[in-house]
């Protein structure tokens, strides 16, 4: 991985940072830290539980390769060089495109869930399903600063985490029920869910 997006991941135990208590898997859950902006490279490797299934320069790539393609790009001005308008050259903060791009590009169609639907109307026990991607509205600085974050969701071993790079360690899930409440919360704030399937 590329200097700057350099990965601070982390091997524990499934049962670590329980929430609602149920531990007792012994699998390994891998989980990434947040480094910069670059949630969603951490969100997206969370979600594939590989290291490096996704770089900073890949993503890069595909925002570079979204930008050649936009009709807009006559009215760039100076600061289009750093903001760019799939992704923040220095920091990351890539957007849903790439997000939708990068995992096309590994046989995975995203589908955007209607949060009018509630999160309970998802199939969580589809064969198809690989996992779910969140976007929600942080605020940090006391309130200074508003933006977005990527957080992954999914289930190993029939257990479900929470793999949100911002947390210390991956955070299991009590049961379904937990995670639809989790998903409903999280919409009713702003969030934005998107649920990855297996390609056919």
């Amino acid at each position: 991985m590329e200097p700057g997006a350099k990965s601070e991941a982390k091997q524990g135990e499934a049962g670590s940072g329980a929430v609602g208590g149920s531990g007792g898997s012994s699998s390994k859950v891998y989980h990434e830290r947040q480094r910069l902006q670059f949630c969603l490279l951490h969100a997206l490797n969370n979600l594939m539980q590989e290291k490096e299934c996704f770089t900073r320069a890949e993503l890069d790539r595909i925002a570079g390769n979204l930008i050649l393609s936009d009709p807009n790009k006559d009215q760039w001005t100076p600061l289009s060089f750093i903001f760019r308008p799939h992704h923040n050259v220095l920091t990351g903060n890539y957007d849903v495109n790439v997000l939708i791009t990068a995992l096309e590009a590994r046989k995975k169609k995203v589908v955007w869930h209607d949060r009018r639907k509630g999160a309970s109307s998802i199939d969580m026990d589809g064969e198809a399903l690989v996992g779910l991607m969140i976007n929600v509205p942080i605020r940090r600085f006391r309130g200074l600063w508003t933006g977005r974050h990527w957080v992954a969701i999914r289930s190993i071993d029939g257990v479900w985490f929470n793999l949100d790079s911002d947390l210390s360690e991956p955070k299991q899930f009590k049961d379904k029920e937990n995670v639809i409440a989790f998903l409903d919360s999280s919409l009713s704030q702003g969030g934005e869910l998107m649920v990855v399937l297996q390609d056919e």
